[in-house]
């Protein structure tokens, strides 16, 4: 298919903005590291909507867009000294830490962006374009599968090497215990509860809360520090 023109979008805004963060984040920092494989994510899908690879590119632009926001915003807070979302504390605190692979920092960002913002991404990008989640799921879809594909790669590249087996033996089991696919699929699953529960409040704030707790645990886990 022939390159379509490309138009500023608000996608383009957030590929910015990260951008500038993996600019003035050191490079070993554990946010810098997720950023970076979230940046090529995002650059990716502004790729594939400038070729007309997605269907719906209003709808997918509104779920990347919404999607991108909910991570910007967790740095936002942490940079001024609030507290983040639970499932972002534990790469936000443990961020500098020796013992902790670079291939953990950016799984354990996946996991907080994947398990908790994206289901709150599905229902924030309905309500903005006044539409239920069955309309989102062929661009929910693209974007987990392109996602899939990069997981493979990004083991490959942040693995230590065969030099380096006393780390990769605990670190290889460690992060064996967590898949992406399955993180997506409770995602999806998450993001249809919450949009049915949209008119009990009080019941989908308690969701949300729990959902938020259990990926921090979870987050928690993947960045259990390993000894040299």
């Amino acid at each position: 298919m022939a390159r379509l023109e490309h138009f500023p979008t608000p996608v383009d805004a957030v590929v910015s903005r990260m951008r500038a963060l993996e600019a003035a984040l050191p490079e070993r920092d554990g946010v810098a590291v997720f950023n970076r494989v979230y940046l090529a994510v995002t650059e990716e899908v502004d790729r594939r909507l400038d070729s007309g690879e997605f269907t719906d590119p209003r709808a997918a632009i509104a779920l990347d867009v919404r999607f991108a926001e909910r991570y910007l915003a967790a740095v936002d807070a942490a940079a001024a000294d609030r507290r983040p979302p639970a499932c972002w504390r534990p790469l936000f605190q443990l961020r500098r830490h020796p013992g902790v692979r670079p291939l953990q920092f950016a799984l354990a960002g996946i996991n907080a962006h994947i398990g908790h913002d994206l289901a709150l991404a599905v229902v924030d990008a309905c309500r903005t374009l006044g539409c239920a989640p069955a309309d989102l799921e062929d661009e929910f879809d693209r974007v987990g599968d392109l996602l899939v594909s990069l997981e493979e790669r990004i083991r490959e590249d942040l693995m230590p090497g065969p030099d380096l087996l006393q780390i990769a033996d605990p670190l290889t089991h460690l992060l064996g215990s967590w898949s992406l696919e399955r993180a997506r699929d409770a995602t999806w699953s998450a993001a249809r509860a919450l949009w049915t529960l949209r008119r009990c409040e009080d019941v989908a704030e308690e969701f949300t809360e729990r959902l938020d707790a259990a990926v921090g645990f979870a987050g928690r886990m993947l960045l259990t520090p390993l000894a040299d």
